[in-house]
């Protein structure tokens, strides 16, 4: 097992506490977690499509999952492929220099996993998705003024942050890079102060590179300067306008031509100039000629508007004060959580077959007209074997009773799925859970001993998921 390495932090929607931030943290991290590649496999369902929360899906070169771990923290898991760190040294140098950065402006490194050819990254989980996702494909409002001033601040002191503690390039920021965590605060990814490979590009779109990345094909600090001058005409306009073209329109004053139409009468001329300003200084073509952050975190902090309103009201998220729904398990869902066989055995032997009374009539009716004495003493020894815990005999007597015969009792490969189990064969378990499923598609018992069957099989967030739908399927029968 990796080891585990537990972060607290502060988080603050007051953007005066920046004074705390700017100093550092006094404990600040100086190891990183390392996680095994089984971890991050279970974390995140197998690294299942389903998970993927990459900007271009399973498309991307080095996609980015989202996973839970066992203590129910919530993680964004980065993979790389083995081209991209074919040498896991600088690799891990990279991810060791990034981890002991710690900031509530980041979506903070946390861990990282090297076995064989795989190259993992393991950071907080920001719930509330991209900022490209709430400016540019907005459904129900557009982003506020005052959070996009927000917006600006926070990402500016992430920025600053990391040039003070020697991290001052950041590759490729764009509004995928900036995400929203559960109190809807604007983090900077972490991610991107790694480049996606040792020899990689920094930058994905031209029209938006720096004048002298294009020149040399090298990144200093200027050229970040420059890229957060280009975040803030993603603000300001609520487009991609490649900043030559928002240069021209700067250059002819022509302000309104580059505000979102959106924002129209909700903001202050003042302001908006006073924006606009800063993203021309950060555009201009020399790298000496850009302010630092330093000069901007201080440009932005006086233009900042609705202070006391916390971020997730700005941005129309719910938020924890409506408690989340809580599992209520029956006894034998609480029994099947905790792979608690003996107690599994001691509900379904109360239980018997009364949830079986179709099958038991059709059963009864056969007796009587087939004469089916030799094959209901199968069941019967089954039983027997069942009650008297024998459950290697019990599997046999049931298969017997099962194969020789067109009737099926959901209740009787229930209590075969338990005599797997207790015999260590969880996925013969799994497969008779899955038949009683077959037999009635709403029998919570069936969820239940499925996620026994799946905890066995190691796969607890699946696990977890069913016990769910078990419940959900108890509650509305009761």
């Amino acid at each position: 097992m990796g080891t585990r390495f537990c972060l607290c932090f502060r988080p603050s929607n007051n953007i005066n506490d920046f004074s705390d931030i700017e100093a550092g943290n006094e404990n600040e991290k100086n190891s990183l977690s390392v996680f095994s590649l089984d971890q991050l496999r279970a974390a995140t369902s197998g690294f299942s499509s389903h998970n993927v929360v990459s900007e271009h899906a399973e498309k991307a070169p080095n996609v980015v999952y989202k996973g839970k771990l066992e203590d129910g923290r919530l993680i964004a898991v980065k993979r790389f492929t083995f081209s991209a760190w074919p040498n896991s040294r600088p690799f891990l140098e990279e991810a060791r220099a990034v981890g002991r950065l710690s900031n509530e402006r980041l979506a903070n490194l946390i861990g990282c996993c090297i076995e064989d050819d795989k190259r993992l990254l393991v950071a907080e989980f920001m719930p509330n998705e991209t900022l490209f996702k709430h400016l540019f494909q907005w459904e129900t409002q557009p982003m506020k003024w005052a959070m996009r001033l927000r917006v600006a601040l926070f990402v500016a002191q992430a920025l600053e942050y990391c040039s003070s503690k020697g991290q001052a390039l950041y590759h490729d920021l764009n509004a995928h890079r900036v995400l929203f965590d559960h109190d809807g605060n604007p983090r900077l990814s972490c991610f991107g102060l790694m480049k996606n490979s040792k020899d990689g590009k920094s930058f994905t779109n031209l029209a938006f590179t720096p004048p002298e990345f294009l020149r040399t094909g090298r990144v200093i600090p200027e050229s970040l300067v420059y890229s957060f001058g280009t975040l803030l005409l993603n603000l300001l306009s609520g487009r991609h306008i490649p900043p030559s073209h928002a240069l021209d329109l700067i250059r002819d004053k022509n302000f309104l031509m580059l505000m979102d139409s959106c924002l129209e009468g909700h903001f202050s001329n003042d302001d908006s100039n006073e924006m606009v300003r800063l993203a021309s200084q950060c555009l201009q073509y020399e790298p000496h000629n850009r302010p630092d952050f330093k000069y901007i975190v201080s440009a932005l902090f006086p233009l900042q508007e609705q202070t006391e309103v916390p971020s997730y009201v700005l941005m129309g998220f719910p938020h924890g004060n409506i408690p989340p729904k809580q599992t209520v398990l029956s006894p034998l869902g609480e029994a099947c959580s905790r792979l608690d066989l003996a107690r599994i055995h001691e509900i379904l032997l109360m239980i018997g077959y009364k949830e079986d009374e179709g099958a038991q009539t059709e059963l009864s009716f056969q007796m009587w007209t087939d004469q089916m004495q030799e094959r209901l003493s199968f069941k019967k020894h089954g039983d027997a074997a069942f009650r008297a815990k024998e459950f290697a005999s019990a599997i046999e007597f049931y298969t017997e009773f099962i194969d020789r015969g067109s009737i099926e009792s959901k209740t009787l490969f229930a209590r075969r799925c338990l005599c797997y189990l207790m015999s260590d064969m969880a996925q013969e378990a799994l497969g008779d859970a899955m038949q009683a499923l077959v037999q009635d598609p709403e029998w919570p018992t069936a969820f239940y001993l499925q996620a026994a069957a799946l905890n066995s099989l190691g796969l607890n967030n699946d696990a977890e998921q069913t016990l769910k739908d078990g419940s959900s399927l108890e509650v509305k029968k009761t």
